[in-house]
């Protein structure tokens, strides 16, 4: 018998919430997600590591993939579902317990979609890239991530946030020569050189390019400082790290070349500048039908999504992706996190829509 409740989208939101799942404890969440799903004839279930994909095999003329992470970022004195009227908090609550209640629901009891779905209950997203349970999937059986569009469940308050921004971490060493606190002249200080340097990021002006009508805002931040030696020696080298979001009308090549680029005046012979992370960034991908029709249908807000999502992973093996879910994104990771019941049924009335009517 099935240990999730039934019928109510608010209370299966809750259950979730009260299993554990923070990243690399997935196990207890994801087995209980794969008891309900493999109970339903409709679907194939298979299960790779931490990671369930559930598909139809309808032979419908076009594939949505519907994604969502069950893992969380540790608690923060939120453990477990509390409800307070149609008000739900806990840990996941936003991000994303709620969207992943949602994708549960839809393959429980939407049994002839119009459109053959791919559900895609995955691990490890809030955790460095490298462990992130798509790239585990991608490995072991790629054809099942295929589809016509796909559309990840994070929190956007029941908006279309269309692709992603891309984002890279460089690091710039700047060189100097040491010398006595008490005759800095004899040497060159390092951190001193770092004035020219943080002077161009602070001065920098945010490009906002408009990508399929979706006005995406750069930026250009320093986000670590470290550098010298004793209290009384002039330091030969000081370290910052620099974050840069860049629009999908660049590619992480461009985007790299850009940044060298402003801050080439500042930098001099042995000086270092180099790219430690990268992940690029996705169009918004707004001309797919399936994605035009959501849109219409229900009358959703469309924008761009101001951050980095596993759609640029989706967008770089062809297939366009959008975020779209309940929750409201600016308390993801809060200790006050929530989602309200409305959020809630909009989004699942949005999708319901989508999949029993298809383009």
């Amino acid at each position: 018998m099935s240990s999730l409740p039934h019928g109510d989208l608010f209370a299966l939101t809750a259950a979730l919430i009260d299993i554990p799942s923070v990243s690399f404890e997935e196990q207890a969440i994801t087995s209980v997600i794969e008891e309900e799903l493999r109970a339903l004839d409709h679907l194939t279930v298979d299960r790779i590591g931490d990671n369930l994909i559930a598909r139809t095999d309808l032979g419908r003329e076009r594939r949505l993939v519907l994604g969502g992470h069950t893992d969380t970022v540790p608690p923060d004195g939120n453990v477990g579902a509390t409800i307070v009227g149609d008000r739900l908090s806990g840990i996941g609550a936003t991000d994303m317990k709620g969207g992943i209640a949602t994708m549960l629901e839809l393959a429980r009891t939407i049994t002839e979609p119009a459109v053959d779905v791919t559900f895609v209950f995955y691990a490890r997203e809030e955790v460095a890239v490298v462990h992130n349970g798509l790239r585990e999937i991608e490995a072991a059986a790629p054809h099942l991530l295929d589809g016509d569009v796909a559309l990840l469940g994070e929190p956007t308050l029941g908006a279309i946030e269309a692709g992603c921004q891309g984002t890279m971490r460089f690091e710039v060493t700047l060189v100097g020569v040491r010398s006595h606190t008490a005759r800095p002249w004899m040497g060159r200080n390092a951190i001193h050189r770092l004035g020219p340097l943080m002077n161009i990021i602070d001065t920098y002006q945010p490009r906002e390019p408009v990508v399929e009508g979706c006005t995406y805002r750069e930026a250009l931040q320093a986000v670590h400082a470290e550098g010298g030696v004793a209290g009384n020696v002039v330091p030969d080298r000081a370290m910052i790290r620099i974050n840069h979001r860049f629009a999908p009308d660049r590619s992480a090549e461009e985007a790299e070349a850009f940044v060298r680029d402003l801050l080439e005046p500042a930098l001099a012979e042995g000086d270092t500048l180099e790219v430690v992370d990268c992940s690029p960034a996705a169009r918004p991908g707004l001309e797919n039908p399936l994605l035009q029709s959501l849109v219409a249908r229900s009358g959703l807000e469309v924008r761009a999504k101001l951050g980095w999502t596993d759609v640029a992973f989706f967008a770089a093996r062809g297939v366009p992706a959008s975020n779209f879910g309940p929750g409201d994104p600016t308390i993801a990771h809060t200790a006050g996190e929530f989602v309200e019941r409305q959020w809630l049924d909009d989004t699942h009335a949005a999708l319901v829509d989508l999949l029993t009517n298809g383009v």
